[in-house]
């Protein structure tokens, strides 16, 4: 008599990380473009003075999207903006295009409790978080925009994304 296989559900929390070296090569475009007093091309996506760019390591493949783990030191709105395409700025511009939609958008109001959870648009924030788990099999990294308003900053963001893992 043949036994079903069991799977058993695991949590994995994936961290995001500052993509320093990226973010700067972004920046030298927005530069040198100013520099040249030239345009960026159409469709083109520039690097803003509060952006930088972030990237999510993808250890496994099969993942199921769980929740999001945002946390804000304080107050200020962050905008996550994930990219759809394996980009390559030193080959290739980021265009709009690649842009996925929605955006992950997360925010904490100065009136709010210092404890409190950070607020977000949970359909949207779901969605985000299902097609990031779809790309994970497909892929072992993944960047995105993040952009710090309203008093946030790179200092006062935990961000990390949790996904369900099947094992057998």
């Amino acid at each position: 008599m043949a036994l079903g296989t069991v799977f058993v559900a695991s949590a994995m929390e994936t961290r995001f990380r500052p993509d320093t070296e990226l973010t700067e090569v972004m920046r030298l475009r927005v530069q040198s473009l100013q520099q040249r007093g030239q345009k960026r091309q159409e469709g083109e996506r520039l690097l803003k003075p509060n952006e930088a760019v972030y990237r999510l390591d993808f250890s496994q493949q099969s993942l199921s999207f769980s929740h999001w783990s945002v946390h804000l030191s304080g107050p200020g709105r962050l905008s996550i903006i994930g990219t759809s395409q394996l980009w390559t700025p030193d080959l290739t511009n980021l265009m709009t295009r690649q842009l996925l939609e929605p955006p992950g958008l997360f925010w904490k109001h100065p009136e709010d409790d210092p404890q409190a959870p950070v607020h977000c648009y949970e359909a949207d924030a779901q969605e985000f978080g299902e097609r990031i788990a779809e790309l994970a099999k497909v892929r072992k990294v993944m960047y995105f925009l993040f952009a710090f308003e309203e008093g946030c900053s790179p200092e006062t963001v935990d961000c990390s994304i949790v996904f369900e893992t099947a094992k057998q």
